[in-house]
């Protein structure tokens, strides 16, 4: 009797263990405004990936947007949602031909909440946004996911949007990943002051962008949380050319 008692009370261990580890594969993806590929040649590759959290930049929504008229009046992030089965948030940036031009999240678990949130502007640039969403996972937890796309015409807007992503996120009671087209490098001002305020990179330094003849790294996901994470996997894929950036794909398990 006495071993069984030991044999369960290891297992039981065990089991605990196990159901403290959350395993998450998670993308970031600007689509190029669709003028490259169809939503639906986007959204079976996104499948094909089977991730849980997508951020997704460059999202039109119901425009006339010259570049791809093909794309007219299509809602990217509803068609992508319903290529993939996933879960969707649409966070408007700007006001754009006819409809509304901005960012987008898929995920496979549901949305809890989500929130767009407007960064600093530098004089006449445009209006950069970030979508944040709490997501509730197979075991009740819950994670926090955002998505952004930096500005790109100085690293001084982006510096400053950096600070103002840090200060968002100070009191974040929850996990936390953080995912987008930064516009700048890994070694780049920006990116060290969110690196230096706890967010760790979750991608490696290859470049991203343009697909043609990549050269720069701009497409980064972090992680911050008082939650261990571990970084199993991470990957650009070099096997999407339906934008003029590659996708990154980073597998994690949170303990």
């Amino acid at each position: 009797m006495k071993h069984i008692l030991i044999l369960l009370s290891a297992l039981m261990l065990h089991g605990a263990s196990a159901a403290q580890e959350l395993d998450l594969r998670i993308m970031s993806y600007n689509l190029r405004f669709g003028e490259i590929a169809s939503m639906k040649q986007i959204g079976e590759y996104i499948a094909s990936q089977q991730p849980d959290l997508v951020a997704l930049q460059e999202c039109d929504w119901d425009t006339q947007r010259e570049r791809a008229p093909q794309q007219h009046h299509v809602r990217f992030v509803n068609e992508l949602g319903s290529a993939t089965g996933m879960f969707t948030a649409y966070g408007k940036a700007l006001d754009y031909k006819g409809g509304y031009y901005g960012i987008g999240i898929l995920s496979k678990y549901p949305i809890l909440r989500s929130e767009r949130v407007l960064l600093p502007q530098d004089g006449k640039a445009e209006q950069r946004v970030m979508l944040v969403v709490d997501v509730e996972m197979p075991d009740k937890r819950i994670v926090t996911f955002a998505c952004t796309h930096l500005e790109v015409s100085t690293p001084e807007a982006r510096y400053e949007q950096a600070g103002f992503i840090n200060a968002y996120f100070a009191q974040a009671p929850h996990p936390t990943f953080l995912a987008g087209d930064m516009n700048a490098e890994p070694d780049t001002r920006e990116i060290r002051r969110l690196t230096s305020n706890g967010w760790m990179p979750l991608t490696n330094a290859e470049p991203t962008y343009p697909v043609k003849d990549a050269e720069i790294k701009i497409d980064h996901i972090f992680y911050r949380g008082s939650d261990p994470i571990r970084l199993n996997a991470t990957k650009r894929c070099t096997d999407s050319r339906l934008s003029d950036h590659f996708p990154v794909l980073s597998e994690v398990t949170i303990r």
